[in-house]
């Protein structure tokens, strides 16, 4: 703590240098493999292909990579344009299934409607679509988010400035409160980025809490209802995960019902 106190101005500059390495990555890691991710769904025989070696890419050793990039793209070794290439390469390799994943996962009853609104393929996109997969992307994006953030402090091994340097300068130098400085800073700030995420989430999607809270709501009153203890004499009740999705199913002569399905229908 006290070494902290006493560094506290280099710790918050490092963690601002880590964020100006990490959010373009995450950033452009969207805008790369959403498109690569819906082409891969509207075209399955191209996708299967594109998809392996998307996935690929994250095969490829970070060190070598890195030396890889100022040669193909002509940029300084040393310069944050290394690692913001290097960390969006993996990115894409993370998000481009995740991505294919949350079109397939948008109903096909979805379109329809959409189709017989009379949307054209560009509105079918952002207004039904895209809002719809949202959770699914959402999620891989959250991946991406802490995975780039670690990856991040690879690059204070080509002197690049992030809260790795903490992690390499304490090594060095032996000073244990440096290294374990840099390693709590970095979970810290992975932390605060996921939960910053996963509060984006419920303003983009709200409509997915909100059916998982009446799911809730419908089988408390299930289970509160006297018609319920009527019903459990001829089957018995196993209700399971309440604390997650509030699901369950009761077996009612042999035959498995949702138990918020019941809920609703009481």
């Amino acid at each position: 703590m006290e070494w902290l106190l006493n560094n506290l101005d280099s710790v918050l500059r490092l963690t601002w240098q880590h964020l100006l390495l990490s959010v373009p990555a995450v950033l452009l890691s969207v805008l790369i493999a959403v498109p690569i991710g819906r082409l891969a769904y509207r075209l399955p025989r191209v996708g299967g292909a594109l998809l392996v070696l998307t996935s690929l890419l994250y095969a490829i050793p970070a060190l070598p990579l890195l030396i890889l990039i100022p040669v193909i793209f002509g940029v300084p070794l040393r310069s944050g344009a290394v690692m913001v290439i290097g960390l969006t390469v993996y990115g894409v390799a993370l998000l481009v299934r995740t991505s294919a994943d949350a079109f397939s996962a948008v109903p096909a009853a979805a379109r329809d409607a959409a189709m017989a609104l009379g949307y054209s393929k560009t509105a079918m996109l952002w207004r039904v679509e895209l809002p719809l997969a949202v959770p699914v992307l959402l999620s891989g994006v959250r991946v991406v988010t802490v995975s780039t953030i670690g990856l991040t402090t690879i690059g204070s091994l080509l002197g690049i400035p992030s809260l790795g340097s903490l992690l390499t300068d304490g090594f060095q130098r032996g000073i244990a409160a440096e290294v374990i400085t840099g390693i709590a800073a970095t979970l810290i700030l992975a932390l605060l980025c996921d939960a910053l995420l996963l509060l984006c989430g419920r303003v983009l999607a709200p409509w997915q809490w909100r059916s998982r809270r009446s799911r809730c709501e419908a089988i408390e009153s299930a289970e509160q209802s006297p018609v319920r203890s009527a019903i459990a004499g001829e089957g018995s009740a196993a209700p399971t995960d309440r604390g997650g999705a509030c699901a369950g199913s009761v077996e009612h002569r042999g035959v498995p019902v949702n138990t918020a399905d019941r809920g609703e229908a009481l």
